[in-house]
């Protein structure tokens, strides 16, 4: 299913289909203390052009959540659809596929590979789609301008700021030019300007291109620009609401 596919996909109310759905999630990890139960019966539906927060502090399942919702790692229990393929049912072969071409991950700690340039890490998950090399070297092109990183594309990780490896990581997690996209606390790392800056590009990039987005955070001003806030509290999605001032027609 394309990117296009999915976002015009409806259902019979004319109502966008969830690009992302996860009914009763559960994930358990055992350790030698015994069972610790990371979620709990989690429930959540995303749609093509929102942006959904999730908060909660440290050690709520955060990240848990991002891994199972993205397919890094299976559910204990319950159910994640991703663009139309049952990630609790999926080989790992069709999980990487759908890793590569349905999903971008921006990670909190940036995660480029230092010895490659900005433009080899935006490059490299259309190499691994083993995309033809005009159209790599005109995609990479494209989203480092994008991300206002066009004169920096030869600089490698620590000959950039941290405003602008993230900027890189965001570049690098929209390659693919994937319908959903997951960020682990992306302004968490940069001071309060840069941050604005992340924050202000990525709302751009899910309000103006149709991208979905799931966010974890502890900002309070992305939370503001949020379409929905979703708080986990010990494994659990407390209730969902809109922050102050937005509107369901926003």
């Amino acid at each position: 299913m394309t990117t296009a596919e999915s976002i015009l996909e409806r259902d019979d109310a004319g109502q966008a289909q969830p690009i992302l759905s996860a009914e009763g999630v559960g994930r358990v990890f055992e350790t030698d203390a015994g069972p610790v139960v990371a979620l709990a019966e989690a429930t959540l539906a995303v749609h093509p052009g929102e942006l959904v927060v999730v908060k909660g502090r440290s050690g709520s399942g955060k990240t848990t959540l991002l891994n199972v919702l993205s397919g890094l790692d299976r559910p204990t229990t319950g159910r994640v659809v991703l663009d139309g393929v049952d990630l609790t049912t999926a080989d790992e072969a069709e999980l990487v596929r759908l890793r590569r071409r349905s999903t971008g991950v921006v990670f909190q700690a940036f995660g480029l590979i230092p010895v490659l340039s900005a433009a080899e890490n935006v490059e490299l998950p259309l190499r691994l789609l083993e995309t033809p090399p005009a159209e790599r070297d005109a995609r990479v092109a494209e989203l480092l301008d994008r991300v206002g990183l066009a004169a920096h594309a030869k600089q490698r990780p620590t000959e950039l700021s941290g405003g602008q490896q993230q900027r890189v990581g965001i570049a690098r997690a929209l390659a693919a030019d994937p319908p959903l996209l997951f960020a682990d606390e992306p302004t968490g790392q940069l001071d309060s300007v840069t941050g604005r800056a992340i924050m202000d590009l990525l709302v751009e990039l899910v309000h103006g291109s149709g991208v979905a987005a799931v966010v974890t955070t502890h900002d309070p001003l992305l939370m503001a620009r949020a379409d929905r806030v979703v708080e986990l509290h010990d494994g659990r999605l407390a209730a969902q609401q809109r922050p102050r001032g937005r509107h369901a027609a926003d």
